[in-house]
């Protein structure tokens, strides 16, 4: 992205501070895999967002009237290794803060920057030696009060960044359409190469293959690649089981390009076609789906959309035999929940589970435009429950587009990815 817009996020926040008030934001570190081998780096979703840097183990810090990083030191023998760093004077220089350090001075100077702070921000969680070592500062701080100073009186969690984050900018929409049009790639790919016999990682290497030639990171999570009853098991990234007969294919998988995820599932049949019983569950949860995307609206309640959804599937049950009894009755003793355990969707951006509060005040928080969601109903039948038809069990479908809230008129960003019955079939045969 241009510089000018992380450079406006640091304003933005600085203006929201108030006189005595410190946020601190960390870079991500380098995390070990295993010995001497790093997983590969992803930077810190709440760090890039305002710095646009992807180096770890910088500290961004900011006052209303007071900006600055800590960055790694320019290191020729290092740099060998390991790539160019910017260096303090780039940082400095590239997001115009007021000063910039080596990392190795953060211990020198963080308690002259919290000194006579009265609230300090920072994500406290993420880690907890960190945690340890700010609040021992800040109670060395406090034991000065003699002298006319002291440490920070009140911590809390930025929660006012994550707000922030909730709704997106043109260039931040612009993104997502990416990584939904690589993901799309992917998926489509599935749809036409997916044959009885093959295993399901075979299917998550090509979606992988498939997002990192077209400049994606890869996933922006785990892809779930289940099929059969496997599909049964919502958080299913084994993906090591063969493809029979007859199943059914659920894959859950989103590109991440530039820090912005998509997250998309599809099913579709291992054959030519879905099978009586897979169409009808297939349908309904699609009808459903569509639905729900209708209901993502400027102003309408998150979790109402959840609660249709709950209504509408749980309808579709008993009108199919599966569920018996009243429907209201079946959705207040939660009996629903044999076949849909899971909420209808959840916030979509840097980070595949988004940011931001779902209610305030004990209520859910209503949705405005920029925000961008997923939409994602789903039916499960234990393959083991022999109380239920046979041709049902072990079937699992779920249908997930993600939605940018657009006043009446909501925007499928991933409007591209066939779902249709019709469409899926032509694409298997």
């Amino acid at each position: 992205m241009d510089q000018n817009i992380f450079r406006k996020r640091i304003r933005e926040v600085q203006n929201f501070l108030k006189e005595s008030e410190v946020l601190l934001i960390f870079a991500a570190p380098q995390k070990i895999r295993n010995r001497d081998v790093e997983y590969k780096f992803r930077q810190d979703s709440d760090y890039y967002y305002l710095t646009g840097i992807e180096e770890e183990d910088g500290v961004l810090v900011l006052r209303r009237d007071f900006s600055a990083h800590f960055a790694l030191p320019k290191d020729k023998e290092k740099e060998i290794w390991t790539g160019i760093r910017l260096g303090k004077e780039e940082i400095e220089k590239r997001l115009e803060l007021d000063q910039s350090f080596d990392l190795g001075e953060w211990e020198s100077k963080i308690s002259d920057i919290l000194t006579n702070q009265f609230t300090l921000y920072h994500f406290f969680g993420k880690d907890s030696k960190r945690d340890s070592e700010l609040l021992e500062l800040i109670s060395s701080l406090n034991r000065r009060l003699r002298e006319g100073k002291f440490g920070p009186q009140r911590w809390e969690i930025p929660n006012f960044l994550h707000e922030m984050r909730m709704y997106k900018s043109p260039e931040e929409i612009e993104k997502l359409k990416e990584s939904s049009r690589i993901t799309a790639l992917g998926h489509e790919r599935l749809f036409r190469e997916t044959k009885v016999g093959m295993y399901e990682f075979e299917l998550e290497s090509i979606l992988e293959s498939e997002y990192l030639k077209h400049g994606a990171w890869g996933g922006g999570y785990g892809h779930i690649v289940a099929a059969g009853k496997n599909a049964t098991i919502l958080h299913y990234t084994t993906n090591r089981a063969k493809i029979g007969d007859n199943e059914l294919i659920l894959v859950d998988s989103g590109a991440e390009k530039d820090y912005y995820t998509a997250d998309v599932t599809r099913v579709f049949p291992s054959g030519k076609k879905f099978t009586s019983e897979q169409r009808t569950i297939y349908q309904l949860v699609l009808d459903v789906q569509k639905q729900a995307i209708l209901d993502t609206k400027q102003g309408v309640e998150f979790n109402a959309v959840h609660e249709k959804t709950v209504k509408n599937l749980t309808s579709g049950l008993i009108d199919l035999g599966l569920l018996k009894g009243e429907l209201s009755e079946i959705i207040e003793k939660g009996e629903y929940r044999r076949f849909y355990m899971h909420r209808t969707g959840h916030y979509l951006g840097m980070d595949v589970h988004d940011v931001g509060r779902y209610f305030e005040n004990g209520k859910s928080k209503s949705m405005q435009n920029g925000l961008v969601v997923t939409v994602e109903p789903g039916l499960y039948f234990d393959p083991t429950d022999e109380t239920i038809p046979a041709g049902f069990r072990g079937i699992g479908v779920r249908i997930e587009d993600d939605v940018l809230v657009n006043g009446d008129d909501p925007i499928v960003l991933t409007s591209m990815i066939a779902k249709e019955v019709d469409e899926i079939e032509a694409m298997r045969a």
